[in-house]
């Protein structure tokens, strides 16, 4: 395992007292103090453990370089990033390894009112903190703090007021919802709105002390006591989210879990029958969206794994919506970040409107089968040399029936499946996805990718 943290679109992650440090925090930080010019920054932090010790490193590197901290508590990542937004702040940093296991930790940066860095602003950051070309204020010139509490409220309340939220009509379906919030920092918020929405709420996991009783990351593996408690208590749906609660994936009437592809699935089919205009997806985001999108007569943009790139697509195309297959949701209306909180609120908004079950809504979308699997390497550096050969030995076979598209490492496509192959930005790992009509030829064309990178690792020295 690397013991260098992962620097990536997703910020800075690592494990805690291994790759990821207080020094490494505090430097990063004096980066971010520089590259806002000492101006105001709202800081947040999940509910892990190690976040507080990486709040204290935070706040030295903005403190040492002359800048207003607002200290929002702990908030989940969209929450933190809308009172960025309302508070005009010049940046914002968020304590959270999002989905990635208990032990992980690191930081995320945004820039004006919460607007996620391009890559420009990446790459001048990064080059700030590799020079450690920090502007240090004097003794006489340091910066401040002050707290702020209300965050939650006031996202709460942008939610409750959107203009595709009907309050009443959700409330007189009286929806049962069984929640597991994974003891992450959702655990609040989304009790908190699906009593606002009239739902009677089972909760699970819904104590924010950072001690994740499941994986932070929702799969349909991790969330089986959920799954168990909607059947138990013959819940309308169960929503999961992530560490951070950007993301929410959903459970069936029928207790079963569904990936994160259908929240976006879900989503884009209610809000494009509300308004109109482009949607933007990642390149190893399931084909229902493109299905999806021509129903609705839009266009369908895909980009880069990772919300930075989702979001710049975004503003590039003035999408009407943006995500990922991971159950994260970007709304304009909203702010341009991924945000679990709000996706609850318009799937049941969906539900209200349909007056169908959820299991009903699954059958009116055409499915796919994905298959995601990890090949783990020794670094990073390895991961970018293995993916590299592997483009090179796809480009030279590549057939007439499939075509190639190296957006985001390699995505061999045909007429009816395709599969991609990319480093993690958040994981010392390499990505295999793939979707197909069936479960079985999704797996086959992972594992025979899994296969090639196997043979491919064994030419490189390590």
């Amino acid at each position: 395992m690397s013991k260098e943290p992962i620097i990536s679109v997703s910020g800075v992650r690592g494990k805690v007292a291994e790759s990821l440090d207080p020094q490494v925090i505090t430097r990063f930080s004096l980066a971010f103090g520089t590259f806002v010019e000492g101006k105001t920054v709202v800081i947040g932090r999940d509910s892990r453990t190690s976040s507080p010790l990486l709040r204290h490193a935070v706040l030295t590197g903005l403190l040492a370089t002359g800048c207003h901290v607002i200290d929002v508590g702990l908030c989940s990542t969209p929450t933190i990033l809308l009172m960025s937004k309302i508070l005009d702040a010049q940046g914002s940093i968020t304590i959270t390894a999002s989905h990635n296991p208990v032990e992980w930790n690191g930081i995320e940066f945004a820039s004006e009112s919460g607007r996620l860095l391009n890559q420009a602003e990446r790459d001048r950051l990064l080059h700030i903190y590799q020079t450690e070309s920090f502007n240090l204020s004097a003794w006489d010139e340091l910066g401040t703090y002050e707290e702020k509490n209300d965050g939650m409220f006031i996202h709460l309340k942008w939610i409750l007021e959107l203009d595709w939220i009907n309050v009443d009509s959700i409330r007189r379906r009286k929806f049962k919802v069984a929640l597991d919030c994974g003891n992450g920092a959702g655990s609040v918020i989304s009790p908190l709105l699906l009593h606002e929405l009239g739902c009677d709420v089972v909760e699970l996991n819904c104590v924010p002390d950072g001690n994740f009783n499941r994986p932070a990351e929702p799969t349909p593996e991790a969330i089986s006591e959920l799954c168990m408690s909607v059947r138990e208590s013959e819940a309308d749906i169960g929503f999961a989210h992530d560490g951070d609660a950007d993301r929410v994936v959903i459970v069936t009437n029928e207790g079963i879990p569904l990936s994160g592809e259908w929240t976006y699935a879900f989503v884009s089919d209610f809000i494009l029958s509300k308004t109109t205009g482009d949607i933007v997806a990642t390149v190893s985001t399931s084909r229902m969206l493109d299905d999806i999108a021509e129903k609705h007569g839009v266009a369908i943009h895909r980009t880069k794994v990772g919300v930075g790139w989702v979001v710049e697509k975004m503003l590039e195309v003035d999408a009407v919506l943006g995500g990922e297959g991971t159950g994260g949701v970007i709304y304009p209306s909203i702010n341009y970040t991924t945000d679990g909180i709000t996706s609850i609120a318009a799937i049941l908004q969906y539900l209200a409107d349909s007056q169908q079950s959820i299991s009903e809504l699954v059958d009116n979308i055409p499915k796919y089968e994905m298959c995601r699997k990890k090949f783990e390497i020794p670094s990073q550096e390895v991961a970018t040399q293995l993916v590299n050969m592997a483009m090179k030995q796809y480009q030279d076979e590549t057939k007439s029936s499939q075509s190639l598209d190296l957006t985001d490492g390699i995505k061999l496509v045909w007429d009816d499946r395709w599969v991609n192959i990319r480093k993690s930005g958040t994981e010392p790992v390499i990505r295999v996805f793939s979707e197909a009509p069936t479960n079985e030829e999704a797996e086959t064309l992972c594992d025979e990718i899994l296969e090639c990178l196997d043979m491919l690792l064994k030419q490189i020295n390590l």
